[in-house]
């Protein structure tokens, strides 16, 4: 049971969310967990005005995904921040050029799964999400989400991302906050969840 963890990160809130969603799949005996990230389309005089070319040196090593990863995989789950409610231009990129798999069905029946960060509590998280679960439908993919069983996201004493439809951080209009405790919860949660429904379909 092969569960691929496929993101874009600019300044490593998704690389942390990725690993707890890893830490998370881990945890269903016979889950082989694997992480990669989509290719880069800035260059690194931009990705230095901006700030990140520092910060992506924490994921340098993760290795740069195939057409093949998903292929080859029985889950995939997808990890963007957001850019105007929509999916990064960079996992866009990547996800455009599968359209040989989409014509031969590659991705028919497999279990696909997203998670997000924006700048601020209502940046288009659910939208961002939702957008990404079109494209999914369009392979034919099944959809799990981050059910409410996770109560991490009703909580009511803290500045929190979650919903029903994948785990999220808020990184704050400067990127200085990192995911909390209970958004790494929850991404745990839907990693392990997603294993879970793997694990079942595959049996």
């Amino acid at each position: 049971m092969k569960i691929l963890i496929i993101y874009y990160s600019t300044y490593g809130h998704i690389h942390h969310m990725a690993q707890a969603i890893a830490e998370g799949a881990k945890q269903i005996e016979g889950a082989e967990v694997m992480i990669r990230r989509v290719p880069e389309t800035l260059s690194d005089e931009v990705l230095g005005m901006m700030g990140a070319l520092e910060a992506q040196k924490q994921f340098a090593d993760v290795p740069i995904a195939s057409q093949e990863d998903l292929v080859n995989a029985d889950a995939i789950i997808f990890g963007t921040p957001t850019r105007f409610g929509m999916m990064t231009a960079q996992m866009k990129a990547f996800l455009d050029a599968t359209g040989g798999l989409w014509a031969k069905g590659s991705l028919v029946g497999k279990l696909g799964s997203v998670f997000t960060s924006t700048a601020t509590q209502h940046g288009g998280q659910e939208a961002t999400i939702l957008s990404f679960h079109t494209l999914m439908l369009h392979h034919g993919m099944i959809i799990a989400g981050l059910p409410y069983a996770f109560q991490g996201q009703t909580r009511m004493d803290e500045l929190t991302g979650g919903s029903p439809y994948g785990a999220s951080t808020i990184t704050g209009g400067d990127g200085s906050r990192m995911p909390s405790e209970n958004e790494l919860d929850g991404a745990r949660w839907q990693g392990r969840y997603v294993a879970e429904i793997a694990n079942k379909l595959a049996n």
